[in-house]
Parts: C-alpha cells; sequence; structure tokens
C-alpha cells in the first residue's frame, strides 16, 4: 500500500507496501494501429460498468481470517469508494464460489491485490485469494492500505509508476531502502513494484497525482527529480484525492435508472466513443438458444447478466479487442426472466460505426 495521514516533513517512518502480484499481459504484437493498441491497454483490465462485484472474506485456513475489525474495515473502504457515484455494485458473499474477489488476512503475506479482471482472468480457483491484507487496516495508514488494495481491484495501477510522472529514481538507494525493514523485497520485487515505469500507451495525460491512493510514500533521498525530495519526503495527503475521484467516476459513471430495450432481430447502433459503454435490457419471449453480437470495426468487451431479485448475476462474456471479429454469446436466456448485457468500447474507427443484434 501507499499511504499514511499527516507525516513529519523532517522525518518519515518507513511503512510496509503493497506489491502487485505479476501476471502475463495481452499479447498485442499484430496490432499495428498504435491508437488501437493504446487504447486496449488502456481499458484492457477495467470492468464493463454496472459489474456487481461479489466478495469474499476467508474463515479457513486461520492465517487468512482477518476478525470482524479488519473485515469492517474493508466494507467501509468498499462503501467510501461506492458513495462517489460509480456505478459498480460491491455485494459481499458467504461462499467462495460466489465471489469474484476472495480476500485473506495473511499477516506474513503483505498486502497485495490483482488488478481489475485479472482478478477472475487469472485466479480461477475458489480456494485462491485475489486481494491480501497484510497488516492492521484500523489505523490511518491501515484504512488507506484497504481504499488502495480495492483501487487495484477497480483496475488502477501505482501512481508512482505513471511514466509522465517525471520521476528520477536514485535508483541504489531505492533497492537498499526497500531491501532492508519492514519490506525486505528483493531487487526483483523492487524493480516491479516501483522503479519499473507502466507501458506509456496505457496512460492518458501527462499530469502526476503525488496525492492520489494509488502512490506510495518515500522517505527524503530515494527521489532525485523533482528535486525537492532530494530532501524532504514524498507523503501523498491520504485519502482519496480529487483526481482519484475524477478518474473513477469517469470511468464508472452512475448507471441509468431505466435502460433500452433490446429485441430479438432489432439491430441497435453504436453510437459511443472508446471507453464508453451502452446497455441494453433484454426480455425473451421465448426459452432457447440466442446469439448476442456486435457488428463493425470495433473492440468490445460484451457481458451478459441475469436480472434476478435486483441482483445482476453474470452469465456469460466475450472480449474482442484486438482481433478483427466481433463478440459474440451463444447462450440459453429464458421467458419471463430478464437480462442485461453490457458492452464497452476499447476502440472503433469511427464513432458510431457499430451495431449489436440479439438473435
Amino acid at each position: 500500500m501507499t499511504k499514511a495521514g499527516k507525516s513529519s516533513k523532517s522525518k518519515l517512518h518507513k511503512q510496509r507496501f503493497c506489491s502487485a502480484p505479476e501476471v502475463r499481459s495481452r499479447e498485442l504484437s499484430h496490432v499495428l494501429d498504435g491508437s488501437r493498441a493504446r487504447l486496449i491497454v488502456k481499458l484492457d483490465r477495467m470492468w464493463v460498468n454496472g459489474t456487481q462485484l461479489t466478495y469474499y472474506f476467508f474463515k479457513e485456513p486461520a492465517i487468512w481470517r482477518g476478525g470482524s475489525g479488519q473485515e469492517d474495515a474493508v466494507r467501509d473502504a468498499f462503501a467510501m469508494w461506492k458513495e462517489l457515484g460509480i456505478g459498480l455494485i460491491f455485494r459481499e458473499v458467504q461462499h467462495a464460489e460466489e465471489a469474484m474477489i476472495r480476500i485473506g488476512f495473511d499477516q506474513s503475506d503483505g498486502s497485495w491485490s490483482y488488478v481489475g479482471r485479472d482478478c477472475i482472468d487469472f485466479v480461477t480457483s475458489p480456494n485462491q485469494r485475489t486481494t491480501n491484507y497484510g497488516w492492521d487496516l484500523t489505523t490511518p495508514y491501515g484504512r488507506d492500505t484497504a481504499l488502495h488494495e480495492i483501487g487495484h481491484i477497480l483496475g488502477f495501477p501505482h501512481e508512482h509508476q505513471n511514466p509522465r510522472a517525471g520521476i528520477v529514481w536514485d535508483e541504489e538507494k531505492v533497492y537498499e531502502s526497500l531491501g532492508g525493514s519492514p519490506n525486505f523485497w528483493s531487487r526483483e520485487t523492487t524493480y516491479r513494484n516501483i522503479i519499473r515505469k507502466i507501458p506509456p500507451n496505457s496512460v492518458d495525460g501527462s499530469d502526476w497525482d503525488k496525492d492520489s491512493i494509488m502512490h506510495y510514500q518515500f522517505e527524503a533521498g530515494l527521489i532525485k527529480d523533482p528535486a525537492i525530495y532530494k530532501t524532504q519526503p514524498l507523503v501523498p495527503q491520504g485519502g482519496l484525492s480529487p483526481i482519484d475521484i475524477q478518474t473513477v467516476t469517469t470511468l464508472y459513471p452512475e448507471q441509468k435508472a431505466t435502460l433500452p430495450e433490446l429485441r430479438q432481430y432489432e439491430s441497435q447502433r453504436i453510437t459511443i466513443k472508446a471507453g464508453e459503454q451502452v446497455d441494453f435490457i433484454i426480455k425473451p419471449s421465448l426459452t432457447r438458444k440466442y446469439t448476442l453480437q456486435t457488428f463493425g470495426k470495433m473492440d468490445t468487451v460484451m457481458v451478459l447478466f441475469e436480472l434476478r431479485d435486483g441482483v445482476e448475476e453474470y452469465i456469460e462474456g466475450d472480449d474482442d479487442s484486438g482481433f478483427d471479429v466481433n463478440a459474440r454469446i451463444e447462450t440459453h436466456l429464458h421467458k419471463g426472466r430478464k437480462y442485461i448485457v453490457r458492452t464497452r468500447l476499447y476502440f472503433t474507427n469511427a464513432q458510431g460505426s457499430g451495431a449489436i443484434m440479439l438473435w
């Protein structure tokens, strides 16, 4: 994790940091259009807006159990993100098999989380954690830790690795600092979580948010440039920054109360920009196998949910980004039930150049 509340400007108490798991990057060497590749990478790990992220707290093995105080701190952190008005929904479940996010509290394993959809793409067993908290979450630093790991769950990387930040590290001092107490990181872990830059095509804009919840704090002398941090520590303000809030509400805006209906054999034009999303409700007239498909030169991720007692249950999804095919789902739908299909656009050759159809 990253943060502390207010800290002394002259001396910074060293904290333990979040160490994000390493996963295989998407292969895009065949994508020759640089703009297309950039948008795919930028949105690669984001959920479709409106997704209900189910989460579960492990009770066994005992070393993974957190207890009510630690669990409540995570619940509070989920509530803080949700209270911003975002379109994602967080729901606690009582069985690991029902959860997309599975949380442990192993104090010997540090704090870490898979990023965004990596939670379901790379961690498929219900017996595996997608997130771990490795220290007390009831302190100011611990509360920021909970917010930080949920930021990863939402799809956000470490802000201090933003290539547009302009940070120049005193690399040997960084390795020395993180190799000692309290983190005891290897050089490879330090490089992966601090020194290595995020690929430039995965970020937009040039602003560096040093107060982001996704930013570590650093003692004085680890950063050569900006020069101010040669003699003073870099300490984020604590909590969600204004840019954190702007970013998450842009990527996951509040959902509309009612959705247009996608009727069978009626093509609906997609008129959204890259990064935006279109949603439809489906009310089948017959129980049978149906096909959902996008049309046009678009890169999309399409996800189908069934609406059960006001809760959206994941049915199936398809991500066609980077390939010259369309997103397609074939599945049985039942008369009398309601379904929602959500389609997020990565890239299209021209706004409004695609469509979606059910048959």
